[in-house]
């Protein structure tokens, strides 16, 4: 209803009367369904009104209200059949029905009209159609003639136009893959860079910890005999005095060898900062004489205390057998230092996962032994270098990738999957061969061999 009431309030303002005779009649099916005939009674005979008495302003809609009436007059008929008022229910179905009969009769008119004058029309155009086909079809034999010879030409210029295309697209093809291949290249070159750097220091943070605890040793030497030299020398100070000669004497020898001591902890701290920096800085690729066993031991003790730094519960057995034949070696010893540290690295790390399976009744051990061989008799000398654990062993599946660069069982965050990776490059920049041993449950061994010359 509010609707249809807003409809005849605006279709009022611009005088539209089919739509308010329309919304009349809308108003009076609402009160119809609603059972309130009298109002539907009311509007339906208003709706009627409207169309009868503006029949014009309809007209020049374009409608015909005489159509509109016809379907009203039956609700009006119904309703008054409603309110049992048979006499004016048989008037305005009367009425209806009259006004249907005559635009039936008005239409049928129309159409034959309409028909005699569609065909009328339909012979000229057909006419005119074949007299126009005529002339296209003499027109169209001209043109044929001349399209087939401009169709060859274009044709062959069309398929010289797309060798030349595919010629150029090629070449440009060509020249954006090598620029994306070089472009490639250099950011390969620039993230191994970054990579094997990000290894290294890796390495080294592994050796802080252990670095902080082997150093704090000789400096608590140091101070604490620095502190008996100050006593010994203050006593000295009152023995002179007293010209005490044997006593002096005495004083003196003390001091001097505890000056010696305090030279052989400084030496000890200033070798351990040396090696720290030895192995972080970059490989020089020069070789020098090196002392093996001491540098494998030096790692080893670095990496089990820095191991401890980390995890203050974890104890291992450390077994070494150093072969004292072997003497110093020419190599590069910040990169075997990093080769040996990276292995008792992983077996420390090995060993520690099963101790946290097992528990107390598992007893981690690293042995780490050298030893000067001779593969064939008579043959070059070799050094072995061997790093073994009682871990959990390796899978032949793992076994089978275990020197591929990126390729780790350690979990995400922990590990590069580089350190096994450089550690053979290493081992063969020094023509020498990084391999490994291991039985499932019972360990593995890994050994390096480095040609003596």
């Amino acid at each position: 209803l509010t609707y249809y009431r807003r409809a005849i309030s605006s279709a009022s303002v611009v005088s539209s009367w089919l739509v308010i005779a329309g919304s009349y009649g809308g108003i009076a099916k609402v009160y119809k369904k609603a059972g309130n005939i009298d109002s539907a009674l009311y509007y339906a005979r208003l709706s009627l009104s409207y169309y009868e008495n503006k029949t014009r302003n309809i007209q020049s809609w374009g409608e015909n209200s005489a159509g509109y009436i016809a379907e009203v007059s039956p609700l009006v008929a119904e309703l008054y059949k409603a309110n049992h008022q048979m006499d004016s229910a048989y008037k305005y179905l009367q009425y209806s029905v009259m006004l249907k009969d005559s635009l039936y009769n008005s239409n049928k008119i129309r159409q034959f009209q309409t028909l005699t004058y569609n065909e009328v029309a339909r012979r000229q155009q057909l006419e005119q159609q074949t007299k126009e086909a005529q002339q296209q079809y003499d027109t169209m034999v001209k043109m044929y003639v001349l399209i087939t010879g401009l169709l060859a030409v274009l044709i062959i210029a069309f398929v010289l136009f797309r060798i030349n295309k595919q010629k150029q697209k090629a070449n440009t093809l060509l020249s954006t893959q090598k620029q994306e291949i070089e472009t490639t290249l250099d950011k390969l070159k620039t993230t191994q860079k970054q990579l094997v750097q990000s290894e290294k220091m890796a390495s080294l943070g592994e050796l802080t910890a252990g670095i902080a605890h082997e150093i704090q040793n000789p400096l608590n030497f140091v101070n604490n005999f620095s502190e008996v030299n100050k006593e010994l020398l203050t006593e000295m100070k009152e023995e002179i005095i007293k010209r005490n000669l044997s006593e002096i004497n005495t004083i003196a020898d003390n001091v001097i060898a505890n000056e010696e001591k305090i030279n052989h902890h400084g030496k000890r701290a200033d070798a351990i900062v040396k090696g720290m920096l030895q192995h972080s800085r970059s490989s020089s690729a020069v070789k020098e004489a090196t002392d093996i066993n001491a540098l494998a031991d030096e790692y080893l003790r670095l990496a089990y205390h820095g191991l401890r730094a980390k995890d203050k519960d974890f104890n291992a057995t450390l077994i070494t057998d150093f072969d004292d034949s072997i003497g110093m070696i020419n190599l590069i010893p910040q990169d075997i230092g990093r080769v040996i540290l990276n292995l008792i690295t992983n077996a420390f790390y090995v060993v520690a996962e099963k101790k946290k399976q097992l528990g107390e009744k598992y007893d981690p051990t690293v042995t780490v032994t050298t030893k000067r061989t001779s593969p064939l008799p008579g043959g070059p000398q070799e050094v072995e270098v061997r790093v073994a654990d009682n871990g959990n062993g390796i899978t032949q599946k793992v076994l089978d990738k275990i020197f591929q660069p990126f390729f780790t069982t350690k979990p995400t965050g922990q590990g590069t999957g580089l350190g096994l990776s450089l550690s053979y490059d290493i081992v063969k920049v020094h023509d020498g061969e990084l391999t490994v041993e291991t039985k499932e449950g019972e360990g593995s061994e890994f050994i390096i061999q480095l040609p003596i010359k």
